[in-house]
């Protein structure tokens, strides 16, 4: 374990928020995963899993909410994004729950109680969620999908992301990247402030699972009614992979889960919802865990 260092180009209250939080490595077959941890183990659990090009930074605005209304907070990088490692042969969603299963029963301790874990996955990390506790129906006893894809529901219209490698300068890559996170990640121009901007080239730049194609199929419509556990889900009003869409997706996941709980639309918000409209998020995932903030 290692004491845990933010990004130096987080706003300073940010930074004061997260403060006091470890570095945790856990490994599966010779590959670590790193893990940043807020509270005592002691403490009931939640597990925030990033999305797609992400790291845990993609939760920055919501950890110190959840640590405040008593959680141990546990945040992965995926195996693949951030500092993680990526294991051999792993090159989409459907490699990772052997590692996360294996990394939360290092962290929790082998007598762990699985009704004291929640899990909450955004995009990417909701197929990686759903797919973990499909196969280790034990390790939680609630799963939050947040603008999660793989339902087998489309828009007409190709989300016109565009590549950055190539480009020379940073000035080039960054308007590259605004535009990406414009189209896909964010609903308003005033929602790209600097930080989003710095946190998502910092991710994209570390992201080594190229080539995913698991989030276009139906890998999570299929993994809903093998799920022992209730099923919740938040999703930003204006989210780009369901445009005009929400609400036959909000029928197919009652429909589709075995267990069904809530489903939450946050008003104004694109797919990264959790961080363009933080403080309603909050409260949404208030709601489904039955806690005030």
């Amino acid at each position: 374990m290692t004491m845990f260092e933010s990004p130096d180009f987080l706003p300073p209250d940010l930074r004061a928020s997260l403060a006091g939080a470890a570095r945790l490595h856990t490994t599966c077959n010779g590959s670590r995963t790193v893990w940043h941890a807020w509270g005592q183990p002691s403490q009931p659990a939640v597990v925030l899993l990033h999305g797609g090009s992400g790291s845990w930074t993609h939760w920055v605005r919501n950890i110190a909410p959840l640590q405040a209304a008593g959680w141990r907070v546990l945040v992965p990088d995926l195996p693949g994004f951030g500092d993680s490692d990526l294991p051999s042969a792993c090159t989409d969603v459907d490699a990772l729950p052997a590692h996360l299963h294996a990394g939360l029963l290092q962290l929790q301790g082998a007598g762990a109680c699985g009704d004291q874990v929640r899990l909450v996955g955004f995009s990417f990390g909701g197929m990686a969620a759903a797919l973990w506790l499909a196969a280790h129906p034990q390790d939680a006893q609630q799963l939050v999908l947040v603008g999660a894809p793989g339902m087998g529901l489309t828009v007409p219209e190709r989300i016109p992301l565009k590549g950055w490698r190539h480009l020379p300068t940073s000035e080039k890559q960054n308007e590259v990247h605004r535009h990406n996170l414009m189209a896909l990640m964010l609903q308003h121009s005033s929602s790209l402030d600097d930080l989003a901007l710095r946190l998502h080239a910092a991710n994209v730049a570390r992201d080594r699972m190229p080539r995913r194609r698991m989030s276009s199929t139906d890998i999570v419509a299929k993994t809903l009614p093998q799920l022992q556990v209730p099923v919740s889900a938040i999703y930003g009003e204006h989210d780009a992979l369901y445009k005009g869409r929400l609400p036959e997706l909000q029928a197919a996941m009652e429909r589709q889960s075995a267990h069904w709980g809530q489903w939450h639309t946050v008003a104004g918000a694109g797919h990264w919802v959790q961080y363009e409209a933080a403080q309603a998020f909050d409260v949404a995932l208030g709601f489904v865990f039955n806690i005030k903030y």
